[in-house]
């Protein structure tokens, strides 16, 4: 490219490190990695309770963590999109 024309994709070639891009993102939507950390905590969990599981089968097992972890992360997806209506419909200055 020649210094005389302008980028495609400014945003893409700014001199920002990656942790400012991945806190940018996370301020732009913060119930994204709270539904990935709770996902995270579910494994970590289950992976500790299989340990102690007892006389439960590991395929009932492994229904509930996986059913939990799916709940954690509609959960979170849910709590986004409320997040996001209100910020644009409530939050919003009127036009």
């Amino acid at each position: 490219m020649s210094s005389g024309q302008e980028s495609v994709f400014p945003e893409y070639e700014t001199d920002t490190s990656q942790t400012s891009k991945l806190l940018r993102k996370f301020k732009e939507t913060p119930f994204v990695p709270i539904g990935m950390a709770g996902f995270a905590m579910v494994v970590g969990y289950g992976l500790y309770r299989l340990k102690h599981r007892g006389d439960m089968k590991m395929s009932l097992h492994l229904i509930h963590m996986r059913v939990a972890a799916q709940g954690f992360v509609v959960g979170a997806i849910t709590c986004g999109v409320l997040y996001s209506m209100f910020r644009e419909y409530v939050m919003k200055p009127k036009e």
